[in-house]
């Protein structure tokens, strides 16, 4: 069988599967078994054992349990909502502030927990019903927290920007330093969006004077949201700032991460046994299934780069004849139609081990297409009918939200996400300028 034709079987193969509701995990690897056994024979096997060794026992994918506990234990303690509260606080009386402090902290949040699913599920259970109660439109609510909570994966320390270093063989540092300026740029034109809409139409965001129910702060609470708030913050640039002064390894700043979110719950007197409990549990989950599936789409992606599948893409891309930027774009419109399938985890897994090399053969930077490809699954997995992230915000929205209410509450959002992708690819710097700056 011709990589080409195999390549067909393995796609249709995969969408049947997932059509099927089969676990994301069992399809891919099951698949790439199963048509490698037809194709090799017995030798297929022999791809398992590999494919271990290299996701199991890798360093840097040891970050990951890491990285999300420390999330779980901020988010059960309650130091998330000590920093919502506090940035709501700094914000102030500005119509909209309730919805600029939802993107500031879930952003914070979604990066704590550092997959697009989680971030959205914890960030909703954390704003959605605050903004609600006090009135605010019900699609800018929604808007905001997915908004927020998927930017996760583009604000350092994001899992898929460790498993993008890992299988191409890049700097996680430098993939984190590249990624802050256009996180920056992202959250900064979603405030602006939000600041401009509420002026427009000032029944989307009531401000505080004009809601009867909410409480004038006592100093005692505001230095205390102001002193919470400003440690989980303080935890987060120490993480971020240990692996970039060269102090630490991505793997040790999780663990650095970790037994910090539970000196800050001791130290606040917020750590109770069932919190710590409940936090290792939700780990334990979150975990397991990323690594199924960190496995699953190895093998599958193992087999299919074996069988030849990048030669065929760079023959492919060759004989289109065109001008290098217009394959970039061709790379991402295939990511972006991935992602209305599965989600983040599956797509640098199978697309970075694949795309990258031909990037950089065409003189690209692979930092700089490595950050394209996390804003690229960012809009891919909010982007209706089909986006990945639509589904778990469905999950925590009122049940009286419908589909449709989501897309079009997400909709705007995608628009400025897809602005800053546009930037990115046309002024290259936004994204290199700080890894060159701090790492040379």
């Amino acid at each position: 069988m011709g990589i080409e034709a195999l390549t067909g079987v393995l796609l249709l193969c995969v969408l049947i599967f997932f059509a099927l509701g089969a676990p994301v995990a069992l399809a891919l690897g099951g698949i790439a078994m199963a048509i490698g056994y037809m194709v090799w024979g017995d030798g297929i096997f022999n791809v398992i054992p590999t494919t271990l060794e290299a996701t199991y026992f890798s360093f840097v994918l040891l970050a990951i349990p890491l990285y999300i506990y420390m999330g779980q234990l901020l988010t059960k303690s309650g130091i998330g909502d000590a920093m919502f509260n506090a940035t709501q606080m700094v914000i102030g009386k500005v119509r909209g502030s309730l919805a600029i402090s939802v993107i500031g902290v879930c952003s914070m949040i979604g990066a704590m927990v550092g997959i697009i699913g989680a971030g959205i599920m914890t960030s909703g259970s954390i704003a959605l019903k605050p903004m609600l109660d006090r009135g605010y439109n019900r699609q800018l609510a929604l808007g905001v927290i997915m908004a927020g909570g998927a930017l996760g994966i583009l604000i350092p320390p994001s899992i898929p920007m460790i498993m993008f270093a890992a299988t191409t063989q890049n700097s996680v540092g430098r993939m984190f330093l590249g990624a802050m300026m256009p996180a920056l740029l992202t959250i900064f034109m979603l405030i602006i969006y939000v600041v401009i809409s509420c002026r427009l139409d000032p029944t989307r965001a009531p401000l505080d004077h004009e809601q009867e129910h909410v409480p004038e702060l006592s100093a005692k609470e505001k230095f205390r949201i102001a002193r919470d708030g400003f440690f989980a913050v303080l935890l987060i640039v120490a993480v971020l700032g240990s692996i970039i002064a060269g102090i630490a390894t991505p793997t040790e700043s999780g663990a650095i991460g970790v037994v910090g979110a539970i000196l800050l719950a001791i130290l606040f007197k917020r750590f109770k046994l069932d919190m710590f409990r409940a936090a290792g549990m939700q780990t334990a989950t979150l975990v397991s299934v990323a690594m199924w599936i960190i496995f699953g789409a190895s093998v599958f992606s193992n087999f299919h780069l074996l069988m030849g599948v990048q030669a065929m893409v760079a023959d492919f891309t060759g004989s289109l004849d065109l001008p290098p930027i217009a394959i970039i774009i061709m790379f991402q419109i295939i990511m972006l139609l991935l992602g209305f399938i599965i989600d983040e985890f599956i797509i640098v897994l199978m697309c970075a081990p694949l795309f990258t090399p031909i990037v950089v053969s065409m003189g690209y930077d692979p930092i700089w297409f490595g950050v394209l490809m996390i804003i690229n699954i960012l809009v891919a997995v909010q982007t209706p009918p089909y986006g990945f992230a639509l589904f778990y915000l469905k999950g925590i929205a009122p049940v009286d939200v419908s589909m449709a209410d989501i897309y079009r509450s997400v909709t705007p959002f995608i628009m400025v996400n897809l602005v800053v992708l546009v930037l990115c690819m046309i002024f290259p710097q936004i994204i290199l300028w700080l890894p060159n700056l701090v790492m040379g």
